[in-house]
């Protein structure tokens, strides 16, 4: 199994609180984050059954770590953003098997290898 240094993060809520997801994502270690714009698509029966208003409009925040400190930062991002709570949005990670141009990351990874 490929072992990976860096992963990326991508956490989707409610439009307004990409800014809570960049401030804890930094907060934790991370560098930064790209903040994309997007409608939800989401069914609307599950608004029935959950008994809570899916808002359409959302923030895809995008952010590049190594995987070393992706725990800590999706654990600082879930918290500041309260993604356990019913509808507020998801955070999940897909492991890079190449990366380039994260010059500043890259180099940070390098020096905790040594």
């Amino acid at each position: 199994m490929q072992e990976y240094k860096y992963d990326l993060i991508v956490t989707i809520v409610n439009k307004g609180y990409a800014d809570y997801v960049i401030q804890a994502s930094r907060e934790a270690g991370a560098t930064g984050g790209t903040i994309i714009n997007a409608l939800s698509s989401g069914d609307k029966n599950a608004e029935k059954w959950l008994g809570v208003t899916i808002q359409p409009e959302k923030e895809i925040v995008l952010t590049v770590v190594s995987s070393e400190t992706k725990a800590k930062i999706m654990q600082a991002i879930c918290e500041n953003t309260s993604l356990d709570t019913i509808g507020r949005g998801m955070c999940f990670a897909l492991p890079i098997s190449k990366l380039k141009g994260m010059t500043a990351l890259t180099k940070m990874t390098e020096k905790k290898n040594k």
